[in-house]
């Protein structure tokens, strides 16, 4: 269940999710975690000080304030219209903080290209029933919620969907922002049915019936890690040592035989172990002793 802690997780801004009569008064809050990724930022190399970001002309090569500084927008090759600050104001959307939902589709048909950023969605004050009723409506029927909203300027195409015991809202691009796959060239071939059925084994070679986000990190962001803590301490640090390149396997089948090798040998097949058991037989590795449950009073 998502649980929203007042000390570490500040609203972004607050919304009104609205279908049919029922208004469902929410909160938005960020989905990535600010302190997982490494930064590094420009110094002087003199004296390390902080670098500032400044605009130059390239007609003039003159070094432009910002208060000499208009937006334009470019209708032609060097060719731009200018707009006043009013004028831009008036181009904006006019945000109304209200999720206005226009149908509900299976979450199914929504393909994951579409998909901008997401944030997560935790009721306002005084709208707890209504917002775990649309929660839990959402996942008995297995739709998720499409609609627009308008904010910063612009309006947005979100999909509303539950996730744990509560909402996120993903912001989805339009069909115009994505690219047809059909542009993509995939050029033409026969699959042959032994290495697709070797291609099949290797599948369920590593298959698992859950995807488990925290048994993956970024191990790169985590060596970055480990290198600055020495250079913070004063310890010199070198380049790790690049990978022994592997032999290339021209032929497909030879290539299919050999992965399903290496992966019997890091771990026996799922399967094989289940038809072993079926069987009466032991399986190649003994199974761990299961921990007795606690009882919870």
């Amino acid at each position: 269940m998502i649980l929203f802690d007042a000390m570490s997780a500040r609203a972004l801004s607050s919304a009104t999710i609205s279908f049919g009569l029922v208004s469902v008064p929410v909160q938005l809050f960020t989905t990535n975690q600010s302190s997982a990724s490494v930064s590094f930022h420009l110094l002087h190399k003199k004296d390390h000080g902080r670098l500032k970001q400044q605009y130059v002309c390239q007609k003039d090569g003159e070094l432009v304030p910002r208060d000499d500084m208009v937006k334009g927008y470019e209708f032609a090759k060097d060719q731009y219209v200018v707009f006043t600050p009013e004028e831009l104001k008036a181009l904006e959307e006019t945000p109304n903080e209200t999720v206005e939902i226009r149908e509900f589709v299976p979450g199914a048909q929504v393909e994951r290209i579409y998909l901008e950023k997401a944030y997560y969605l935790g009721p306002s004050k005084g709208g707890e029933r209504a917002y775990h009723l649309l929660a839990e409506a959402l996942r008995q029927t297995g739709r998720v919620a499409v609609g627009k909203y308008a904010a910063r300027g612009r309006q947005y195409l979100v999909m509303v969907r539950p996730i744990d015991g509560g909402l996120v809202m993903e912001q989805l691009r339009y069909a115009q922002e994505v690219k047809p796959f059909s542009e993509v060239p995939v050029g033409e071939a026969n699959v042959k049915a032994p290495e697709l059925k070797l291609a099949v084994q290797l599948i369920e070679q590593a298959a698992t019936d859950t995807f488990t986000p925290q048994a993956y990190e970024d191990e790169a962001q985590n060596r970055v890690r480990e290198q600055i803590a020495k250079k913070v301490e004063g310890q010199e640090i070198s380049a790790a040592p690049a990978p022994q390149p592997q032999a290339k396997i021209i032929d497909l089948m030879d290539a299919l035989k050999q992965s399903l090798a290496q992966g019997a040998e890091r771990k026996p097949p799922k399967r094989a172990e289940k038809v072993a058991a079926e069987d009466g037989e032991a399986p190649a590795t003994a199974a761990k002793p299961k921990k007795k449950a606690r009882k919870v009073s």
